[in-house]
C-alpha cells in the first residue's frame, strides 16, 4: 500500500528474487500477474516500469563515472521529466550523496555505493521502490544511515524491502510477507504473526525468587502458562504470561507481586522476535 514498507522474507531458494525479477520485468512470468500500481508488468512494461525504483542485491553502477554524472545517465535513460538538474540535486540530498557528487564512483566507500544504488531508484521519484539486501556489506553504522533512509523514504513511497537480516526487517517494516518453496506462507503485521503463533501474552520483569514467582503467576486464575524468559537484571527474572483466551490479568499480576513484595520492574505486551515467527513458519530454513 502508500506509505507501506514492506518486509519480504524467505529462505534461500524460496523464489524472492524471481518475484522481484518478474515484479521489475526482467522475468517472464510462467502463469499469473503482477501489476504496479494498476498497470501489468508484461502487457504495459512501460506505464509499469515508471511507477518502479529498483536496487538489486548488485547495485548497477558505472564505477568510472562521477555520482552526478551517472545520476544524470539514468535520468536520461529513464526519459524523466522532471527539472534535471533540481531533480538530482533533492536526490542526492535525500540520500545523504550530495557532498561527493563530483568524485568518482570506484573511490566511494561501499556505503556510498548503496547511497547511490537507492539514488537511482530514486530517479523519476517512483510510486514503489523495490529494495533487495540494501545493507549488505555495510558496517553498523553505515547500516544504521540506510535504514534511518529507507524508513524516511516509507514515508512517500511503497517499499518492498527484502533481508535476511531479520532485525531491520522488524524495525521498519509495517507488514511482513514470508515465502516458503514459492509460496506465501505469511502475509499481515508483526503484532498480528506473533499472536498469531504465541498467543496473547505479557513480558514482565520482577525482582525477587524465580521459582517462587513462576508458581505464583501460574496461580492465578486466568493464567494459562507462565514461562522463565531470561535475567536482564540482577535478582530480576523475565517471564512470559500467556492467559486464557487472551484475557487482562494485569492487575492481577501487579496484586500477586504487590502481596509478596517483589518489585515488578517492567510490564508490555509480548511480542514474538521475527527470528522465531520466521523460523516457526519456515520450519526452522534460513
Amino acid at each position: 500500500g502508500d506509505g507501506e514498507v514492506l518486509g519480504f522474507l524467505g529462505p534461500n531458494g524460496a523464489g524472492k528474487s524471481t518475484v522481484m525479477n518478474i515484479m521489475t520485468g526482467n522475468l517472464s512470468a510462467t502463469e499469473g500477474t503482477a501489476r504496479i500500481c494498476g498497470y501489468e508488468i508484461l502487457e504495459s512494461p512501460m506505464e509499469a516500469k515508471r511507477k518502479i525504483g529498483y536496487l538489486p542485491e548488485l547495485p548497477p553502477l558505472y564505477p568510472e563515472m562521477t555520482v552526478e554524472s551517472y545520476l544524470k545517465f539514468v535520468y536520461r535513460l529513464r526519459g524523466v521529466r522532471l527539472p534535471e538538474k533540481e531533480h538530482i540535486r533533492d536526490v542526492c540530498e535525500m540520500t545523504g550523496v550530495a557532498s561527493v557528487s563530483q568524485r568518482i564512483i570506484r573511490n566511494l566507500s561501499k556505503g556510498y555505493r548503496q547511497r547511490i544504488g537507492i539514488a537511482q531508484a530514486l530517479i523519476g521519484n517512483p510510486e514503489v521502490l523495490i529494495l533487495d539486501e540494501p545493507t549488505v556489506g555495510l558496517d553498523p553504522k553505515q547500516i544504521q544511515e540506510i535504514m534511518a533512509l529507507v524508513k524516511q523514504l516509507g514515508k512517500e513511497h511503497t517499499v518492498i524491502f527484502s533481508s535476511h537480516i531479520l532485525p531491520e526487517v522488524q524495525q521498519i517494516c509495517s507488514r511482513i510477507i514470508i515465502l516458503n518453496h514459492g509460496k506465501i506462507a505469511a502475509d499481515d503485521t508483526l503484532p498480528n504473526l506473533s499472536r498469531r503463533l504465541s498467543g496473547e501474552g505479557l513480558r514482565v520483569r520482577i525482582e525477587g525468587p524465580q521459582e517462587g514467582i513462576r508458581k505464583a503467576l501460574t496461580a492465578i486464575p486466568g493464567v494459562k502458562s507462565v514461562s522463565m524468559l531470561s535475567a536482564e537484571e540482577k535478582g530480576c527474572c523475565d517471564y512470559r504470561v500467556v492467559a486464557v483466551g487472551g484475557s487482562d490479568v494485569r492487575r492481577a499480576v501487579f496484586r500477586t507481586a504487590s502481596e509478596k513484595n517483589w518489585p515488578i520492574l517492567y510490564m508490555s505486551g509480548y511480542e514474538l522476535p521475527l527470528e522465531d515467527i520466521f523460523l516457526q513458519i519456515t520450519g526452522g530454513e534460513r
